[in-house]
């Protein structure tokens, strides 16, 4: 979904995207202190008023809190956890002391105040500022310390709060939504922007006054290669010290002695959007059909070899939200029956018709995502089965976004951490068509208000009851054929110590992978 997700503008990749890593310099004792990776996407904006590491790990900024290796909540620009009142409505945090922005300026409260404030504001265009729905007011009490009131109980706000905070200084004197902070942003994180060109590379250098103390890998490069082949001819030449893979590329290096591969489970899925607009996908028996006509698990073991598992809505199978009883069985069967009694009849090529309406509509993937490019295969081949036509088609996200109200496109999405951060933007019908939120324009009164229900209440049993709720409704009325959720396979140059990996959201390059903590990572002896 949102440029926040993965489905980011489309990247070109070519011999200028960076430098050979063996060209960096070295640090203490000749060891190499700069690593170059490879990442398939880029976000169309570095300002996180605009949504940029809205889910933490920017790197070039902090958020009052942060994520550890185990997804639990610590303190970063926040001395400490909040302070949260007994009715849930009230946060309040103190803030770290002796904390200054790359440029040297002091951090302080004023600039968490405007952060938020101006992510809510309605000039601002942040299609991700209904996740910060709940705040009722923030403000500051002396320097040191913010307090959050909130309109509802929100049971999740302490994640929210990972959101980076920006320089008021700075970026309140320009245009929130063009200005140059959207591309030369400054920021308190471990990393300072050395430099970016779209569609190639982002460079970094170590922040020397950084609170958490000057990282050891002294520049950092982000590749921007669009391409998985690519990405993997690139780390076997020698011009990358690691990069994403999908699981059938980083096979190829399981005999290298010189890398590692890393695996991350993750909450990202690949679905196909059913758009409510297109007379084909906005049959409730045609969603239906494809609901119950795809076979997950060959996906599973064919695609993504193991690497993931069957997806049968945002939430995984294994997670504690996830509601028991939603699993669809692969049943072509079932699928034949459903359209027969809708009154799709097979044509005289196999296809269905009704009403002279030929089951038939595009599928968009986009351009080198070899990944998605196999599950629309996939999706289109165990379709056809079922007598309907799906004709797959490649393109940049320039040709699919205007295409995306009445075309069906193989989307990903998912976010740890809370069902809220899952499925609001992903469902709600006021969001529909809102940039990459809710592509399906799905529309559900059911869903809308268990969605509300379960963002408001601060009783888990209740929120547990109210997304059964939404996940149920979606086995009835499935505005997406939600097909894997994947997990995430990075091969690495074995130089390092240090890394690891969290549960990671669909999003997947800057805030994602074994570089969620280069700040820390040292060179091995």
């Amino acid at each position: 979904m949102p440029a926040v997700c993965a489905l980011a503008v489309t990247l070109t990749a070519g011999a200028a995207a960076c430098s050979n890593p063996g060209s960096g310099t070295a640090g203490k004792n000749g060891a190499k202190d700069s690593a170059v990776v490879g990442i398939a996407t880029e976000p169309e904006s570095l300002s996180p008023l605009l949504g940029f590491g809205k889910d933490g790990n920017s790197k070039i900024f902090d958020g009052l809190l942060a994520l550890d290796t185990d997804m639990k909540l610590k303190p970063a620009l926040a001395a400490a956890l909040p302070e949260v009142s007994a009715d849930g409505l009230t946060y309040t945090y103190r803030l770290r002391e002796g904390v200054t922005f790359s440029d040297g300026k002091p951090f302080g409260a004023k600039d968490v105040v405007y952060t938020y404030e101006t992510v809510l504001d309605a000039k601002t265009n942040n299609a991700s500022k209904s996740e910060l729905d709940a705040i009722r007011e923030v403000k500051a009490t002396g320097d040191d310390t913010v307090v959050f009131t909130l309109k509802y109980p929100y049971a999740p706000f302490a994640h929210r709060t990972v959101h980076p905070i920006v320089p008021e200084h700075i970026a309140s004197k320009q245009d929130v939504n063009s200005g140059t902070f959207t591309t030369r942003p400054v920021g308190t994180g471990p990393y300072i922007l050395t430099g970016w060109s779209k569609g190639e590379k982002l460079t970094f250098k170590a922040n020397p006054s950084y609170w958490g103390g000057e990282p050891e890998v002294k520049k950092f490069t982000m590749a921007v290669i669009k391409d998985d082949d690519v990405r993997a001819t690139r780390l076997r030449a020698g011009d990358l010290d690691g990069a994403i893979l999908p699981p059938n590329l980083a096979e190829g290096f399981k005999n290298d002695s010189s890398k590692k591969t890393h695996a991350a489970t993750t909450y990202d899925y690949r679905t196909v959007t059913l758009p409510t607009h297109n007379k084909v996908t906005g049959d409730l028996a045609i969603r239906q059909a494809l609901d119950v006509a795809v076979d997950r698990g060959t996906m599973v073991d064919k695609i993504l070899e193991g690497a993931g598992k069957p997806a049968y809505g945002p939430v995984p199978t294994d997670s504690e939200w996830f509601a028991k009883g939603t699993e669809r069985t692969y049943d072509p069967g079932r699928a034949k029956e459903i359209l027969d009694a809708a009154g799709w009849k097979p044509g005289g090529d196999g296809i269905r018709v009704k009403n002279g309406v030929r089951a038939e509509f595009p599928l968009w993937y986009p351009s080198g995502d070899k990944l998605r490019q196999d599950h629309a295969l996939a999706y289109a081949s165990d379709a056809k089965k079922a007598g309907i036509s799906i004709k797959t088609q490649a393109g940049t996200w320039e040709v699919i976004e205007p295409r995306m109200k009445s075309d069906a496109v193989l989307a990903g999405g998912g976010s740890p951490g809370d069902p809220d951060f899952d499925q609001y933007l992903l469902l709600t019908s006021t969001v529909a068509g809102d940039g990459f939120n809710n592509m399906a324009w799905y529309s559900n009164p059911a869903v809308d208000r268990a969605l509300v229900e379960g963002r408001r209440s601060g009783d888990k049993a209740e929120r547990k009851a109210a997304y059964d709720t939404v996940q149920r409704e979606l086995v009835k009325n499935p505005g997406y054929t939600f097909l894997t959720h994947i997990d995430h396979l990075y091969v690495v140059d074995d130089s390092w110590d240090g890394l690891s990996t969290q549960v990671e959201p669909h999003e997947h390059g800057l805030a994602s992978g074994p570089w969620w903590n280069v700040e820390d990572w040292t060179p091995k002896k």
